[in-house]
């Protein structure tokens, strides 16, 4: 079973950054699974600068869902991120929250039976502006929900404020 680590936040508090610091701190070689299907040129931007931040260390897997087909076993990896993870089951179902949420718990559940050092880097969508459309608030439900269900499992859980990481959850 993963030991989990989850690092959550707003947009740009540093969730990145520190998920990278601990991994670097715990491996000689983590591994870095990226989740994000490339939707435009800015996305594509903002995905060549999050590879710069990486060095000859890191080995990079891009996976847009299933996550469970690769053998992690033994190695530290940051999963960057939950919330384009969830995009991207959230879209492919025709934005059916029920059915989005239950296929990401599915692969979820499966993914995490590997013995590995888990990081997994998250939004906390819900303490932002409120959506104002249907979809942008089911995907802000689906998010919050996802998060509940990773933080149960995680053994310890950071909130990151302003770049300053607060631990909210450590393992018994």
């Amino acid at each position: 079973m993963a030991t989990i680590t989850l690092i959550t936040g707003g947009a740009r508090s540093g969730k990145s950054s520190f998920a990278q610091q601990l991994a670097e701190a715990q491996s000689e070689s983590p591994v870095y699974l990226a989740t994000a299907r490339i939707w435009d040129e800015d996305f594509a931007q903002r995905v060549k600068r999050h590879q710069s931040d990486r060095d000859g260390r890191w080995q990079t897997l891009e996976e847009e869902k299933l996550l469970s087909k690769h053998d992690l076993t033994g190695k530290t990896v940051l999963l960057d991120c939950i919330t384009l993870w969830l995009t991207n089951f959230f879209h492919d179902n025709d934005y059916q929250l029920e059915v989005a949420m239950e296929a990401a718990k599915a692969e979820w559940t499966k993914f995490v039976k590997q013995d590995m050092n888990l990081l997994v880097v998250s939004n906390e969508l819900g303490m932002g502006v409120h959506p104002e459309n249907e979809m942008a608030r089911k995907f802000a439900d689906l998010q919050g929900w996802i998060n509940q269900f990773i933080a149960q499992q995680a053994d310890t859980v950071y909130l990151m404020v302003s770049g300053i990481p607060v631990k909210i959850k450590e393992g018994v």
